[in-house]
């Protein structure tokens, strides 16, 4: 038999058929997961070699201040000696381009922060409410405290209360959030501590912690990753909208919510200022939000029974 050798093993050419025609039978089935997954991760790329792709951000060339896009020039709105750059320059003579580069670095760092932040402490708090009765009664009172206020004005308060910096941003903006996925993980624990496996658990005389992280743990995986792409897209917008408003990344940081915040005065005269860091945050809470429905399409088996 035919075989492919590996790193330190030998696989059989079925095998390698088989996993291959797995991966595109996935691919077939899951467009949206593969094409969302394909941007985000060149996105990534984009952000991880800024400095690779774009000169520095925060260069001053106040000669060069408020100059079109060179990209205006191909469809003749503007002369090749007035254009400076691929998105034109701000009104302090920097790029815009590179900035919005280096701007991808924050939009990403605060929305896998918040996402891994918030489902952490989440998912803990979740699975002992969910199972402890006692605890449940305290801690879901606290979480509806917080629900209760707008998580915009709940960050407000809080970026006042620590200062300006993305560290304090991903904080912010995570405390909103953690209440949102401890009801989920509460909502499914509910639901699985009254399964016979684990009812079985506790005649046994399993120890609780051995009960929620072998029978309950790995059931909230797949609702909690769907929940953590959710909670990137917002958190990616409320750290634009922070910004926006003043209160969130230190105005120096070349964030998309600066660069939006800056460009604001010069719209209707300069729009690329706020257009192309626009576009490139609709278009990465887009296909975050649109990856996160093409998880819950393939790990919900209800609706991935019926796409079959």
């Amino acid at each position: 038999m035919a075989a492919v050798a590996g790193a330190g093993s030998v696989y059989p050419s079925g095998v390698v058929q088989a996993r291959a025609a797995k991966v595109a039978e996935f691919a077939r089935r899951n467009p949206t997961v593969i094409v969302s997954a394909s941007v985000l991760l060149l996105m990534a790329l984009m952000a991880g070699f800024a400095h690779h792709l774009a000169s520095d951000p925060m260069a001053l060339d106040p000669a060069v201040r408020l100059k079109p896009p060179c990209m205006m020039e191909t469809f003749g709105f503007e002369s090749r000696t007035s254009c400076r750059g691929w998105f034109g320059t701000d009104h302090l003579g920097r790029d815009v381009y590179a900035r919005t580069v280096f701007g991808a670095r924050i939009s990403l760092t605060v929305g896998l922060a918040v996402a891994a932040l918030s489902t952490t402490f989440g998912l803990v708090i979740g699975l002992l409410a969910g199972y402890v009765r006692l605890f449940d009664a305290i801690a879901m009172r606290v979480m509806d405290g917080l629900m209760a206020i707008p998580s915009i004005l709940l960050a407000i308060a809080l970026m006042a209360l620590f200062g300006s910096s993305v560290q304090n941003v991903i904080i912010a903006i995570s405390v909103p959030e953690i209440p949102r996925v401890v009801r989920l993980v509460r909502a499914v624990v509910l639901t699985i501590r009254e399964m016979p496996y684990v009812e079985a658990a506790v005649s046994s005389g399993t120890r609780l912690p051995r009960i929620l992280l072998r029978h309950i743990l790995p059931n909230t995986f797949a609702p909690l990753m769907v929940q953590a792409t959710y909670v990137c897209a917002a958190a990616v917008i409320v750290e634009a909208l922070l910004s926006f408003l003043g209160a969130g990344t230190p105005p120096e940081i070349p964030s998309w919510g600066n660069m939006m915040a800056e460009g604001r005065v010069y719209f209707q005269i300069k729009p690329w200022m706020l257009l192309f860091p626009g576009i490139c945050l609709a278009l990465m809470v887009l296909f975050v939000n649109l990856l996160g429905d093409g998880l819950r399409d393939t790990l919900d088996p209800r609706i991935a029974r019926r796409m079959r």
